[in-house]
């Protein structure tokens, strides 16, 4: 198949969306797919056009940037003209062209299928609602025109009102998520540079945005403290230049400071790998995640989960009993959740074969490939 999967962001831009559809391109291409990207230069120094690992990436000149997104002038044309050399269309939402890319669908006959990875949430303030509402807006118009819906769980599905309206042609794939094996000795060495030795270490990561609810993790950190005095969190992750939750966590930030150990922004798949590794378990205490990646790969490593019950984000932990569930939005109950798995940390934990029987990268992958197969076949038999 020739496939045209578009999007807003792609490598090396960092995020569980782009880190997602880099797996799927790549997963495709090394199946023998025709993969190409088309994408934002979101960074000056980027190739307009270039190869990675088999995967033809198309960057467009960015104008200006809207708030998470930007503008490509020269995006229309140069879409229908991928378009209409592509047997299959692939769009990852959110992206401010995504009505564009259905509508360009129904014109050229080509099947587009919308990659949903979480309804908008924007923080508060006036320009954020008015950015979100329109954003949905334009998504809903998309929905509507788009051949078929993939999200990455059902439960996610059934308890978003974006998706509800068009239950009838939705598809639950699990993100194609995959690391190496901890580096024992990597994460022994880390431990001993850092201080870390002998700390029962509470791993979390993302954007530092308020949906991530860290502000929440910050305040459930006294209680864990009163019970476990050699708790440490440890944070992999960077603040995204659209939202500056950070500051506004600085009050909570300031009375445990010492308790939490900032690691930066980690991309490498090994590095990441011994993140989880090192860490007794990993914290999720997201107010709202239609299905953060990063608990597939704490849970890969190793490591079980503490995850705020909310739909979405709640899956690994039903489906896999890694972990525990925690109220959402409730410090004391996020705290008493952490403090459970560290004391019976081995209560929590499955083999690594178990957990890969649900949770494959080729798996995922081969379930987009069929569904993409059987709607590109539709697309040339009509």
């Amino acid at each position: 198949m020739k496939v045209l999967m578009v999007l807003t962001f792609y490598h090396p831009h960092w995020t569980g969306l782009t880190a997602y559809a880099r797996r799927l391109a790549e997963g495709l291409a090394r199946r023998g797919h025709s993969v190409t990207v088309l994408t934002s230069r979101h960074r000056v120094d980027l190739a307009e056009e270039e190869m990675l690992e088999g995967v033809r990436v198309l960057r467009l000149p960015v104008a200006t940037r809207l708030s998470r997104g930007v503008l490509m002038p020269a995006f229309p044309a140069r879409l229908w003209q991928e378009m209409r050399r592509s047997d299959i269309v692939q769009l990852h939402s959110p992206i401010l062209e995504a009505p564009l890319i259905a509508l360009y669908g129904k014109l050229l006959g080509r099947a587009v299928v919308f990659t949903h990875h979480g309804d908008l949430v924007m923080p508060a303030g006036l320009f954020n609602r008015v950015v979100e509402r329109t954003v949905t807006a334009l998504m809903v118009r998309a929905l509507s025109m788009s051949t078929r819906i993939t999200v990455h769980s059902c439960d996610y599905a059934k308890h978003s009102t974006f998706l509800s309206p068009f239950s009838n042609k939705l598809d639950c794939i699990y993100p194609p998520a995959d690391l190496p094996p901890p580096d024992l000795a990597a994460i022994s060495r880390l431990k001993e540079e850092r201080g870390l030795a002998g700390r029962n270490l509470v791993g979390f990561a993302g954007r530092w945005v308020e949906e991530k609810g860290f502000d929440i993790l910050l305040q459930a950190i006294p209680h864990v403290l009163r019970e476990v005095p050699s708790a440490q969190f440890l944070y992999a992750g960077a603040r995204p230049d659209y939202e500056d939750f950070l500051s506004r966590c600085e009050p909570l930030l300031d009375p445990v400071r010492e308790r939490v150990t900032m690691l930066g922004l980690l991309t490498d798949p090994q590095k990441l790998a011994d993140f989880y590794g090192m860490c007794d378990l990993f914290a999720v205490p997201s107010r709202t995640d239609c299905f953060p990646s990063t608990q597939i790969e704490a849970i890969l490593c190793g490591t079980p989960l503490v995850t705020a019950d909310i739909p979405g984000a709640r899956e690994v932990v039903q489906v896999t009993r890694m972990g525990l569930l925690a109220a959402p939005r409730d410090p004391a109950a996020l705290a008493r959740g952490i403090i459970e798995v560290i004391r019976n940390r081995a209560s929590y934990v499955r083999p690594p074969a178990e957990v890969r029987a649900v949770f494959d990268a080729q798996k995922s992958v081969a379930q987009y490939e069929d569904l993409l197969r059987r709607l590109a076949v539709r697309r040339t038999a009509a």
